[in-house]
Formats: structure tokens, sequence, C-alpha cells
């Protein structure tokens, strides 16, 4: 890219062992804010992140658990911002490119930077227009997350937990369904976030899409990855066994899909996509940002206010639910009637992936059911592995 006219610089301003975990694109148009755009969720900008809804997979430059096979199938989430908030997001960028400290601290990685000859410094960037005017009816919080770092980042000195913050706000007043889409689940500190607001409301549900196998097979990063998830969901267990349910997904040859996407949908009122895991690290020492949408239009469809709180069903959150779950239950466009109210919901998404899991577990023999949902397997690690690897 740089060789290209473009101009690209390694970020390593981060806290020890942390990461820029960020996935964002901005696109400015001069003169004509009209075009102007960004792209926020949990998709990497790498060729091996090439899928679509039928899952057919995307060769891999870094190898992946064996289970997924060459061209492991990926599942990932993006929106596309237009209007004020693509300013918010363009800021967001320009905070960190045009913060002066040190790209890294680490002697061995400047080395080999300098050795070939890799680009360490910020050009100016030009002067930041005006924010593209409103397009339409939803408003969009931008989250992240910054560590608190011993030098601290000139934008953010003291760390920013904005987006633990958010989910926690609009995890307080779910009451009737979260619906949870992410790539680890796996922070006993988080799962308690949620275990309250399901002690707290008995008609509350929690369904989770997770991977049903984790990305890497390696014992010294797979065994305390499973403890870790199984903290968590027993965490879950715990406040509600019979209102909170996990399952993963595969494509239609049986090929299970990695689940990469960051996505939260809350009582179909709130709906959050961004690069943000439900982990310790996403919430408190990587860098993440997340775009936060309450749509102004109300949902016409009953129940008009699952929720009860008067805040009523919202069109973008309750479409994008029903997109993912028309995808992961088989369903063809407008096949969604059924799925509206959250109690009857809840139970069609538990019968798809029931009849899909007896359909493996007698052989795979006659037609295979619609859908590729399936219930996730409990792990159980032994004691001498809960030693070793607990987190």
């Amino acid at each position: 890219l740089n060789s290209a006219g473009g101009e690209v610089l390694l970020d390593q301003r981060v806290r020890l062992g942390g990461s820029h975990h960020q996935k964002l694109i901005v696109i400015r148009h001069s003169g004509r804010s009209d075009g102007d755009v960004a792209f926020i969720g949990g998709i990497d900008l790498c060729h091996s992140r090439r899928d679509d809804a039928d899952h057919h997979g995307d060769q891999q430059r870094q190898a992946m658990a064996p289970v997924y096979g060459e061209r492991p199938p990926w599942h990932d989430a993006q929106v596309a911002i237009q209007g004020p908030a693509v300013g918010d997001l363009e800021f967001c960028f320009r905070e960190r490119w045009d913060d002066r400290s040190p790209l890294s601290r680490d002697p061995i990685g400047i080395m080999h930077d300098l050795l070939r000859h890799t680009h360490r410094k910020a050009s100016t960037l030009p002067s930041m227009p005006a924010d593209p005017l409103p397009r339409g009816t939803h408003a969009v919080q931008v989250l992240r997350t910054y560590a608190r770092r011993r030098r601290g980042y000139p934008f953010a000195p003291h760390g920013e937990r904005s987006v633990a913050r958010g989910f926690r706000k609009a995890i307080r007043r779910a009451r009737r369904l979260i619906y949870l889409e992410d790539q680890f689940l796996w922070s006993t500190e988080v799962a308690r976030t949620f275990a309250d607001a399901l002690v707290e409301c008995p008609s509350l549900h929690l369904i989770a899409v997770v991977p049903r196998f984790f990305d890497q097979a390696g014992v010294l990063t797979l065994r305390p990855n499973q403890v870790g998830r199984e903290q968590a969901v027993q965490v879950l267990l715990d406040a509600a066994p019979d209102r909170v349910a996990i399952y993963d997904i595969e494509n239609l040859a049986g090929v299970p899909v990695y689940v990469h996407a960051k996505v939260s949908v809350i009582d179909d009122v709130w709906a959050s996509v961004g690069s943000d895991n439900f982990n310790r690290r996403s919430w408190s020492h990587d860098s993440e940002i997340a775009c936060a949408v309450l749509d102004e239009e109300r949902d016409a469809r009953a129940p008009l206010d699952p929720g009860g709180l008067g805040d009523c069903a919202r069109k973008f959150a309750r479409d994008l639910r029903l997109q993912l779950w028309r995808e992961h239950l088989g369903r063809a466009e407008g096949d969604d009637r059924d799925l509206l109210d959250p109690d009857e919901a809840v139970v069609r998404f538990r019968e798809t992936a029931e009849a899909l899991e007896r359909w493996h577990l007698d052989g795979a023999r006659g037609e295979r059911p619609p859908g590729r949902v399936r219930p996730h397997p409990r792990i159980q690690p032994s004691r001498a592995t809960w030693l070793w690897a607990e987190p």
C-alpha cells in the first residue's frame, strides 16, 4: 500500500500483551458528503474473510483447527454508517493517527521496522471536513475501549470504557430476550453482567451463538480457551438454567462455521455491532470500537413493546435479529412471523437446533432438517486441566 501511494503505520501503542483490535474503514469525498460512509464491525481487512451467508469458506493464510477444513467457513458482521456518525468515526481514526508518541517502544520491533524500511511517522492529514448531513432514523453511539496505560493516550489519558458502560446500561434494561453472536463469550466478569440481569428479571432469555470449536487447536491455547468459556457459561447457567441457550452453526455440508461476529440485540430495541468480544480484554485491555444503534422508527409488528418498558421494538434491531435468525434457521425472506414474539422465537430456535442435532446423532440418515444451528456441546476439562489452564 505504501508503494502504491497509500500510507500505513504499524501501531503498537498498547498495554503489555494487548492489541489494537478495532476494525474501521472511513471513506470521505471532497465537496460532497452524500457519499461519505464508514464500515465498522468484526471483519478484518484480509483475504481470509471473504465468505457470505452460504458459508462455503475462504482460504486462510494462518492455519486454523483442522476441523474447519481447507476453506474454513466464516460468519461475521459489519454495518455501514452514513450521516453525522461518520464524522465521529473519522475523529476516532484521527485521534490515533495524530498521536505523536512512538509507534512502538519494543527495541526488537523497532529494529525490525528499520531493517524493512517500514514507515514510522504519520504525515499531516487534511483538515477534517464537516460532518455529513443526517441520513435516516438511526441514532448511532460510538463505543470504545482503550486500556489505561502508564504513559496514556493523549485522547484517553485514563483509558476509556464506553463499550463496557454502554453494554451494562443496555443489559440492565433487558426484559425478554438478549441475543448475542460472539467469538469468545469467555469472561466470568462479563458473564456476571448478564447473569445479574437474568436473576433480576425472570422473564428474560439469553441466546448466544458461538464457534463450535476454537480456531487454534494447540494444547497451550485450546485448554485455557475451553476452561475460560466453560467458566463463563456456567455463570450464566447458574443464574437461569432454563433461560440460557448456547448454540453454534454449520454450513449445509456439515462443516462447522467459525463465528467471528460481535453482534448484540436486546429486546429488539437496542443493537450493537463492533469489534468487541464478550471477554475482559475487549472491555478493558485492547482497543475496540462498536456502534450502538437505536432506531427512532418503531416496528409495526406485534409485539409492539416486547420489553414492556415503553421503549417499543425498533425496526433496525428487530430486522437485524430476524435476518440473522432466518439465515441460521434456514428460513426464506419474510418467513419469520413466528420469530417475532420472544418466547415463541426461543422455542423455534431450540426446535430447529434439536432437530438437526437428532439427525446427526442418527447418522445423518434421511433428509437433512432445515437450518444450520446446533446446541453447543459442553466440555468438561479434567481437574488437572483446570488447575493449569484456568485464566
